[in-house]
């Protein structure tokens, strides 16, 4: 039988960026370099197809011109790569959930990144792929009027879908802890139902922090596993059980990735998962088994509703990212999801 050559194998470029540049941190890796190191990745001939990208400088000026998207698409053809889903740049002085101001930047953020996909896709280096989001709104805000600020997150998340649908883009919120309204598994349902755009507006599940919506550790009332949890194999099977078969017919974009259990918080940032290299030996996750809860249905079929996969990994200190090793285990451990849960197309 010939080998799965769907779902196409991303890399995601933000490791240079997140948690690099500023004062006391480690500097950028500039996109150049992150996109080489994605391209020389081989094990056995096999390579990644392609990148997803972070809209943020100094990888992509959210406010990029028409001749610098189309010199960012000559660039990435030239490494033999295509684009795949990008990243909205959500966080930074909007909130999906925040006053009139920040929400009216959040719609912003997501036109200027809807109009770079959308020219991306016309320039023929991006054939899948969706804009991510987040509510960018802290739990603890959201706790202070859980109802009140779901409404203004869907409101915030309906406008800006009717932006993507008018261009033919897809908005997809990532599962992670740390964003209020999208805390916890039924939060994220909730807010989903109540944004009512399913062929729009989707989740993207992220394996490693998404599966710690069965801690509930922003969230306990919304605990799957029990509190003296240690990743028994029986607990752990049911609990992702639940916890897919809830998201999973929402879920329209999917990251690789592995996680040690941990959650943690720094200054006033919500707690959130901790992203571990793919061969760390206290990676909680099978990660070419695990993924299959998401990329098969409660049957055990494979959904094929995901074009390409990416991993994501980031925090990393820029000495484990500049190594070469580092991206052929990632990209090792991507052709083993694709063998157990991809298909020949």
């Amino acid at each position: 039988m010939p080998e799965n050559n769907y779902p196409k194998l991303h890399n995601a470029m933000w490791p240079g960026l997140v948690g690099k540049g500023s004062p006391g941190a480690e500097p950028f890796i500039d996109l150049d370099t992150m996109l080489d190191l994605t391209a020389k990745a081989d094990v056995g001939g096999v390579k990644f197809d392609g990148v997803d990208l972070f809209l943020y400088n100094p990888h992509t000026d959210i406010d990029i011109s028409d001749d610098g998207i189309k010199a960012l698409a000559d660039k990435i053809k030239s490494k033999n790569l295509v684009v795949g889903s990008v990243v909205a740049p959500v966080w930074f002085d909007a909130s999906a959930g925040g006053d009139d101001k920040a929400r009216a930047n959040f719609v912003t953020h997501v036109r200027k990144a809807v109009r770079i996909a959308k020219k991306l896709r016309e320039l023929g280096v991006r054939p899948y792929g969706i804009v991510r989001i987040d509510s960018a709104t802290g739990v603890t805000a959201w706790d202070k009027d859980p109802k009140g600020v779901t409404k203004l997150i869907a409101q915030t998340f309906r406008e800006c879908g009717k932006i993507a649908k008018g261009d033919g883009e897809r908005l997809a919120a990532e599962g992670e802890i740390c964003w209020g309204g999208m805390h916890s598994w039924k939060n994220m349902v909730n807010l989903l139902e109540e944004v009512a755009m399913p062929k729009v507006v989707g989740f993207q599940a992220d394996m490693s922090h998404t599966h710690l919506y069965t801690l509930g550790a922003n969230a306990e009332a919304h605990r799957i596993v029990p509190k003296n949890y240690h990743y028994e194999p029986a607990e752990f099977h049911k609990a992702m059980t639940k916890l897919t078969d809830a998201l999973r017919p929402w879920t329209i974009d999917f990251h690789v990735a592995q996680n040690d259990g941990t959650v943690h918080g720094t200054g006033d940032h919500e707690k959130t998962g901790r992203h571990c290299v793919a061969t760390d030996p206290k990676g909680k996750l099978n990660i070419a088994r695990d993924s299959g809860y998401w990329l098969r249905d409660k049957a055990g079929k494979v959904t094929k509703k995901m074009k390409h996969i990416c991993w994501d990994g980031c925090m990393f200190p820029n000495d484990v990212l500049m190594k070469q090793q580092t991206w052929n285990d990632i990209l090792t451990a991507m052709i083993e999801v694709r063998r157990n849960h991809g298909w020949v197309g």
